[in-house]
């Protein structure tokens, strides 16, 4: 148990939080974005044969990196019983496409999965009944995704004579269990035996059965797991049952008993032996019994709502800290009900690839390509194909190289991916050095700030991600002209940047709106903005998230800078910062956090930037918020929530910190309002 514990503590370190190393993304040292390069099999792959898990199964630990299944091999589809056995089996990694209902032969059969593979559904259309899954001793790296398991029945309710589970796991690590339909079995639904660990269990129904999930059965104190948004309904018992877990981190779970049926719990979350648990924002409605545990166990609850429950409700003892080992959001408990009932079990975006028949729906693929082995040589050349007011998703995929030119999605343009094919985010980077004062080449004046960017995105749904977008503009050559250089604009809404690089020096990352009444929302993650002076701004909703932002210094070699300087319009909401780190190679306190940006001295305008559950380095002050152009920060809407690191400190007049209540209104969530970012 040790081990992932120094692991864990190295990361912290070097300032890099480990949801970004477990899933593979952010490296250490010099430029960052060095990843495990995918072999040419998976280079194109769609997002959902890529996925990686996020709790403890991310955690780096027992010689295995986070959890992402079989991405480095083939994608093979199967629709029989005897190919999907040959597949699951195999020694080499796969990612597995059930296409089809496979029923199991004989009834209660459990194929025995081994390391580095991905099972997922295709759509809705994945199902397996009358058995399921069985992972041994070693087995590891695993993914089970957007299936319907089920049906494996025997006639007897509690059934101790057929151990018939959808999954069961012995002494396997590192296993993502994710948007299933798990229901009618002989025994449990999911089985956790035999110290396996390093388990995650997000947004699956479990359902109409007698034993729902079980968790240890063994006399060692090892099991890490992470059980999120899960919807557990009409289900007697193990819901879970959680035996000797060094850590159960259990939240945002929805656990129904419906009143009138012939199932009736006889009790929901069981903490049991040496456990430890941390429970919160948990839905409980009609339980009996919804929370209980043994003398010697451990349940620390938070946040979580009873509806109609009677019997034991108990807590006690102590626990630990998830975000010790993994950054997470919660949702707010009174959204969990709806939330999971329209979320969970499998998804039709998850498992699909176009088809002739889906081909008018489906995404369109452009290829760039320096060398002339694409179907055009610039980015910008991709993005005047993309036919006005398309439909529907067009992915510009670019293979790796340096493309120095200016690019603009335009507001008719929507549903456009921007993707580097490489294996790094380094490997395709696209670059221009415009400033604001740099003359027009068609000599109609200079740019604004705006106006510099490299790239420009002014369509609604637009992504991006594995590549670098730069502006390295030389500030120290052009004291002549203003240092505001932007390297990505965006003016839209539902802007998805996921595993890029944004880098510049003064003003890199413009998050605008189309107007100023206009909602804009960006969702950033996984990701590393570099910047010195208000290198993080505008007047959208943004959300950088589980991201790293590093800190650069002046051209002159000075520490001093801003991170942040939203304009944000009255009513909205500005800059969230949130499960991410803050670092870089400058001096100790000697860059804000931000300051209020009354663009062109707007006082009707109500800037906020939230900084919460992010690592502060030294860099930042112990006073981290200040003044701009005679608005005082004090007047708007400046935060900081739970923070850590030498760059933190207690709160202050001069240092607001919300309260718990406050937090939880300020999560990602309430920034992204009915939008949920996915890949695509």
């Amino acid at each position: 148990m040790a081990q992932h514990r120094r692991r864990r503590t190295t990361a912290l370190a070097l300032g890099v939080p480990l949801i970004l190393t477990a899933a593979g993304g952010l490296a250490y040292g010099g430029l960052p974005g060095s990843q495990p390069r995918a072999s040419a099999a998976t280079t194109a792959a769609p997002a959902w044969a890529t996925a990686t898990a996020d709790g403890f199964a991310s955690v780096n630990a027992l010689g295995q990196n986070g959890t992402y299944g079989g991405r480095d091999g083939q994608i093979v589809t199967v629709r029989t019983l005897a190919d999907l056995e040959k597949y699951a089996t195999a020694s080499e990694p796969y990612v597995i496409v059930v296409a089809a209902t496979i029923t199991m032969d004989p009834v209660g059969k459990e194929i025995k999965v081994q390391s580095n593979k991905t099972i997922v559904g295709s759509g809705t259309s994945g199902q397996i009944v009358g058995g399921g899954f069985f992972l041994g001793s070693g087995v590891h790296n695993v993914i089970i995704r957007n299936l319907t398991i089920r049906d494996a029945y025997q006639g007897v309710w509690n059934d101790k004579e057929h151990d018939f589970d959808a999954i069961q796991m012995d002494g396997a690590h590192h296993v993502w269990i994710d948007h299933n339909d798990l229901r009618h079995m002989a025994d449990g639904l999911i089985d956790v035996r035999k110290d396996s660990t390093y388990v995650t269990v997000s947004w699956n129904k479990l359902s109409q059965d007698n034993k729902a999930f079980g968790i240890g059965w063994t006399e060692n104190v090892v099991t890490d797991i992470t059980i999120h948004h899960n919807w557990i309904r009409e289900t007697e018992q193990r819901n879970p049952s959680t035996d000797n877990a060094a850590h159960a981190h259990l939240y945002n779970n929805f656990l129904e008993d419906v009143a009138g049926t012939d199932i009736n719990s006889s009790y929901g979350n069981y903490s049991r032996g040496a456990t430890r648990m941390v429970l919160e924002n948990s839905y409980f409605q009609g339980f009996k019994n919804p929370v209980i545990k043994d003398s010697t166990a451990s349940i620390v609850q938070k946040g979580n709502t009873f509806v109609g429950t009677s019997g034991r409700n108990e807590s006690g003892g102590t626990a630990f800290d998830p975000k010790t080992y993994y950054a997470y959001t919660l949702d707010k408990t009174a959204d969990v009900p709806a939330l999971l009932k329209s979320g969970v079990g499998p998804r039709s975006s998850i498992g699909t690839t176009a088809t002739a028949s889906t081909k008018a729906a489906a995404a369109t693929t452009l290829t760039v390509a320096k060398d002339g082995s694409g179907q055009y040589s610039t980015v910008q050349a991709a993005v005047n194909a993309v036919p006005a007011n398309n439909p529907s998703r067009v992915v510009i995929s670019v293979k790796p190289g340096t493309y120095r030119e200016l690019v603009k999605v335009p507001s008719n343009k929507p549903h456009v991916t921007i993707q580097g094919s490489g294996g790094s985010r380094n490997d395709t980077v696209i670059v221009y050095n415009n400033a604001s004062g740099t003359p027009k080449p068609d000599g109609s004046g200079t740019y604004g700030t705006g106006g510099s960017a490299t790239v420009t995105v002014e369509a609604d749904d637009f992504q991006a991600r594995n590549l670098t977008i730069s502006n390295d503009f030389d500030e120290a050559s052009h004291q002549d002209i203003a240092g505001q250089a932007v390297a990505l604009r965006t003016a839209a809404d539902k802007v998805f940047l996921d595993g890029v690089i944004v880098s510049g020096d003064q003003d890199t990352l413009l998050v605008d709106t189309a107007a100023k009444e206009k909602l804009g929302r960006v969702y950033m993650t996984n990701s590393y903005v570099i910047g010195n002076v208000d290198f993080i701004f505008g007047r959208a909703t943004a959300v950088i998230d589980k991201s790293v932002i590093t800190l650069k210094k002046r051209w002159n070699g000075t520490s001093a800078g801003y991170v942040t300087a939203p304009s944000t319009a009255a009513g909205r909401k500005g800059i969230l910062i949130a499960n991410s780190t803050v670092n870089g190679d400058v001096s100790s306190a000697s860059f804000y956090l931000g300051r209020p940006w009354h663009a062109g001295g707007d006082a009707s305008l109500d800037p906020q930037t939230t900084v919460r559950n992010t690592s502060l380095s030294a860099a930042i002050k112990s006073t981290p918020w200040t003044d701009m152009s005679g608005f005082s920060w004090k007047d708007d809407r400046f935060a900081e929530y739970k923070n850590t690191g030498a760059g933190s400190g207690a709160a202050s007049s001069d240092r607001p910190q919300l309260t718990d209540a406050q937090a939880t209104g300020q999560e990602v969530a309430d920034w992204l309002g009915d939008w949920t970012p996915t890949s695509s």
